[in-house]
């Protein structure tokens, strides 16, 4: 085992994935972006996004959906193992009003709830769109990690924007080892079993 405008919107640009993913692009203001939002209310797939006068709407396919769910798991059951309080908030919607909104894959608060999570996760098996951390910059979320061509990146926020970083700063993900992460999130996807197990084994003994 491995240890609403009144303006017409311009015409939606739509991008297939060999993932599965659909993200249509659409140009329009914040009131736009929540009469979208309230239309896909009994839509639980669809995410929506906002920012600079774009609206994003994602419909993420099954690698997609495995690689988030992966990741999410992974995480929880560190942090569970090292004894940290944190709430896990999936895609909960995220945004400071008229100017920024994101459901991201995954978000955390580390210890106590907080109105904006300490760290946001993405899964982009998507290209083009806006600039997804100037969107978290806007909405204020301290970390982002993105999984993205079998890598995860991560970044801090400074006062002049993101910095990549090697480890997490945040309290209680500084001990994660990264490689580790990556490496069990890759290997979920022959074998979700297998990867989980040999993670468990791993958080466990960072006790």
């Amino acid at each position: 085992m491995t240890v609403v405008t009144e303006s017409p919107p311009a015409q939606p640009i739509t991008r297939l994935t060999p993932s599965d993913d659909r993200l249509i692009t659409i140009n329009g203001d914040w009131a736009h972006f929540k009469l979208i939002q309230q239309g896909c209310e009994q839509n639980s797939g669809t995410k929506l996004f906002y920012f600079d006068g774009t609206i994003e709407i994602l419909m993420p396919g099954r690698p997609h959906e495995i690689f988030s769910h992966v990741i999410g798991y992974l995480l929880s059951c560190f942090l569970a193992h090292q004894g940290i309080l944190f709430s896990a908030l999936g895609s909960a919607n995220q945004g400071v009003e008229g100017t920024a909104a994101s459901q991201p894959d995954q978000s955390y608060c580390i210890g106590k709830l907080k109105p904006i999570p300490d760290l946001s996760i993405e899964v982009v098996f998507t290209s083009g769109g806006v600039d997804k951390l100037q969107r978290y910059r806007a909405i204020g979320v301290p970390e982002v990690w993105i999984w993205e061509d079998w890598t995860l990146a991560l970044y801090h926020l400074r006062d002049h924007g993101y910095d990549r970083i090697e480890q997490s700063e945040l309290e209680g993900l500084k001990t994660l080892d990264i490689t580790i992460l990556k490496r069990h999130t890759m290997m979920a996807e022959t074998s979700q079993g297998e990867a989980i197990l040999s993670f468990t084994k791993y958080a466990s003994m960072r006790i």
